[in-house]
């Protein structure tokens, strides 16, 4: 029945059975899921994984399931994409970008922790799944939900963007968009949670849910020949993608996959809320709750859940954080798509600006190879650079018009 001893507070170390709670009782620690990790070096080898489907269940004795999956079996193996004319424009010399603007199912990395959660949902005997979302997890609960028979409620911020709003009603789900901002919406939903017998899948199922970020880092060790990089730079609402994505170079190693572990991980925040950055910035352990004010919605969790662990997971592996702003979030969305041919959402435009800055300062080398995860696909917000791209020529259906344009052009 899986290779998953049970559940453990990150803070007293206090073991619970696998239920859907996530809270320890004594010191009100999160729960986090724990392996049997001897058990597992038996099994999951490069050979067997090579031999699996490429999805995320590809790594399915590190997930928190104790069947076969259930829901996502298309979602995950996202590419690994050699950044070379990016690369050349910020003075590095090997640059890869992890992204999961593509073959997820509603292109956004949420895919693969919605995968483990719902599945984790099914196997508890839930009817009903929910979820606080900025966005992407709202799309991709909605979504995965309807396929797998799920009743489904998804309680978003009422000012998010229209398009965000639209791609989750698309699915036919509950709605409910609060007048608030996400850190209200999650205060509502573990209220909501307590008395209503739902799978809140980043509440009551967190535990389960946060495993699915960790296909990603399992991902780029495989995509980049079974080792891991020197740098990553990654995105940072609750912080929970981080310190999966650790997690999962930790296991790797645990498990004997690879060998060596020297990489560095790299907090990317927009200033317009960056508790976690702010935090690493100076020194302190102390997550100081802000009121998110940014472009980047989908980043915008002004009292992270796993700031104070992502902060903990930047000292351990000696990164560093970085935070930019709304500005250059855009010029980060341009560069990328200018370069690489990808368009990413505002999440993405935080990365690549941070990388940037994180290369001028110095703390990225020259000559690492760096991996910089971008979540989301651009065309969910298309609104942060409408007026800021480049202008539609219009002309009259004449060559002499097409002619003058192109003067002006060249």
């Amino acid at each position: 029945m899986g290779f998953v001893r049970g559940l453990k507070c990150r803070e007293c170390g206090r073991e619970y059975p696998v239920d859907p709670i996530y809270v320890c009782e004594f010191c009100f620690g999160p729960l986090e899921v724990a392996y049997d990790y001897k058990k597992i070096k038996r099994v999951l080898t490069k050979k067997n994984i090579l031999k699996r489907d490429k999805n995320l269940w590809r790594y399915k004795e590190l997930l928190p399931i104790d069947g076969e999956p259930q829901v996502g079996l298309n979602s995950g193996y996202t590419p690994l994409v050699k950044a070379d004319n990016l690369a050349k424009v910020l003075g590095v010399k090997e640059l890869y970008i992890k992204d999961d603007t593509v073959a997820h199912p509603t292109l956004s990395f949420k895919d693969r922790v919605v995968a483990v959660a719902l599945t984790k949902a099914k196997e508890f005997g839930f009817d009903t799944v929910a979820c606080a979302s900025t966005g992407n997890l709202a799309h991709s609960v909605s979504a995965h939900g309807a396929k797998a028979g799920f009743k489904r409620f998804v309680f978003i911020p009422a000012s998010l963007e229209p398009s965000k709003i639209v791609a989750s009603l698309i699915y036919a789900p509950n709605v409910i968009a609060v007048d608030g901002n996400y850190d209200e919406v999650n205060r509502l939903c573990s209220e909501i949670a307590n008395k209503y017998k739902w799978a809140f899948v980043n509440i009551n199922i967190r535990p389960f849910y946060a495993e699915g970020s960790k296909t990603q880092g399992f991902e780029i060790i495989e995509q980049l020949g079974w080792q891991a990089p020197d740098n990553v730079v990654v995105p940072c609402a609750s912080g929970s993608l981080l310190t999966k994505v650790w997690k999962a170079f930790k296991e790797f190693k645990e498990i004997g996959i690879i060998k060596e572990l020297d990489t560095k991980m790299f907090a990317a925040q927009a200033t317009g809320c960056s508790p976690i950055s702010a935090a690493i910035k100076q020194g302190t352990d102390v997550i100081r709750p802000v009121k998110p004010n940014t472009i980047a919605k989908s980043l915008a969790i002004g009292n992270p859940a796993d700031g104070f662990y992502a902060s903990q997971v930047v000292k351990e592996s000696g990164g560093y954080a970085e935070d930019v702003s709304d500005d250059e979030i855009v010029e980060g969305i341009k560069l990328l798509a200018s370069t690489e041919g990808i368009f990413a959402e505002t999440a993405g435009g935080v990365t690549i600006a941070a990388a940037k800055k994180l290369i001028q300062q110095g703390y990225i080398g020259k000559n690492d190879t760096t991996v910089v995860c971008i979540t989301g696909n651009g065309l969910k917000t298309q609104e942060a650079i409408v007026g800021k791209t480049a202008q539609v020529h219009s002309i009259k259906p004449k060559l002499e018009a097409f002619e003058e344009v192109l003067k002006n052009i060249r």
